[in-house]
């Protein structure tokens, strides 16, 4: 798990900018009621996304546990950001219209992701909505490339079942109250990656899967090296979001 206090003043630049932040937040727009008034980003990091977020009559909350990323985003919300435990949220029963989850069950184990949802499903109002990422580190193989042709077969074999999977989200929605009403996609601006920086980030075990591929790491690398344009960036990674309706 990152340190988010000491990520947090390049955490953006690192992760696409404000380019993938405003195509984040334009399909969470898309998924949203019209209608909808109070609205909380769950893990809103520094709030570059739960800024994109506000309109005219709708109230924007920001909840973080981090102090670092929580004192960027309260620059761009100033007095609407607050540091919280998604598994323990300081709101009220029934008290929000949306709760935005971006990029944040895929980092919890499964009974901090399920406590999360709990918690979601206590604080939205009937007819309220759940907008969240699913399938998060799947999103680099969404779109076929010379690389993620090499690594899927990999991945598959060590990696362990996600926690933001649709099925497991879906399921605990529905024991929750929670109806899969949509759904909506948004691409990684800018985080396609290159053979060379997949390699390096192989070795370097940014990947939990890849630090028990022992042998077959080894192949995988050696096979990336291989491929031709080392520097050419692949295609973006496309995120998968889904709808859930309080009924």
């Amino acid at each position: 798990m990152l340190d988010y206090d000491r990520e947090a003043d390049h955490y953006d630049v690192t992760r696409g900018g404000d380019a993938r932040a405003a195509s984040a937040a334009a399909a969470v727009r898309a998924l949203l009621p019209p209608d909808t008034a109070r609205l909380a980003d769950l893990a809103c990091g520094t709030g570059i996304v739960t800024v994109r977020l506000t309109r005219p009559g709708r109230q924007v909350i920001g909840i973080d546990l981090s102090s670092g990323m929580t004192r960027i985003a309260a620059a761009r919300l100033p007095g609407r950001i607050t540091i919280g435990d998604v598994t323990r949220l300081p709101l009220a029963d029934a008290s929000m219209d949306a709760v935005v989850m971006i990029w944040l069950l895929h980092l919890m184990n499964a009974p901090a992701g399920a406590a999360a949802l709990t918690e979601v499903a206590r604080v939205l109002r009937p007819g309220g909505t759940l907008i969240t990422t699913v399938d998060k580190n799947d999103a680099v193989f969404a779109t076929d490339d010379d690389t993620t042709a090499l690594i899927k077969p990999v991945r598959a074999a060590y990696a362990a079942p996600q926690t933001d999977a649709t099925g497991r989200v879906t399921d605990l929605g529905a024991r929750l109250g929670l109806a899969v009403t949509g759904e909506n996609s948004f691409p990684g601006t800018g985080q396609g990656r290159s053979p060379r920086r997949w390699r390096e980030h192989l070795v370097a075990g940014a990947f939990t899967w890849a630090k028990a591929a022992g042998d077959d790491l080894t192949a995988l690398c050696e096979r990336l090296q291989a491929l031709p344009d080392q520097d050419r960036p692949r295609p973006d990674p496309v995120y998968r979001l889904l709808r859930l309706t309080k009924v």
